[in-house]
């Protein structure tokens, strides 16, 4: 190979974050239809992964899609339930309608 100047071609291996079976996918309600008409009728939220001086950080904010904006959101080092947890809690506080059934519960039912 030397005298012909030939090079081997070494495969890259990519890197796949997935391990493992994928959970319970949400129905997609939404459609794709990323407009609102008023208020607090459309709201959306996502989960992010970002590094910041060398250390991971979680992002899991709530947008209302009337007006983009933030409604809530929660910053974590760690990728915990209780974080999307508290961030929602933020985010029914700030509608001003009365307590109605929690959304932990119908949450804990459709498990």
């Amino acid at each position: 190979m030397g005298i012909l100047s030939l090079k081997a071609a070494i495969k890259v291996k990519r890197y796949r974050s997935y391990r493992g079976e994928v959970g319970q996918t949400a129905p997609n309600v939404l459609q794709r239809d990323f407009k609102a008409t008023r208020p607090n009728e459309k709201w959306v939220t996502d989960f992010t992964e970002f590094a910041v001086n060398g250390r991971k950080l979680y992002l899991s904010p709530v947008i209302d899609l009337f007006n983009n904006e933030v409604i809530s959101y929660s910053l974590s080092e760690r990728p915990v339930m209780n974080m999307v947890e508290n961030m929602l809690d933020q985010a029914f506080k700030k509608l001003n309608e009365p307590p109605r059934e929690s959304w932990r519960l119908n949450f804990l039912r459709k498990r």
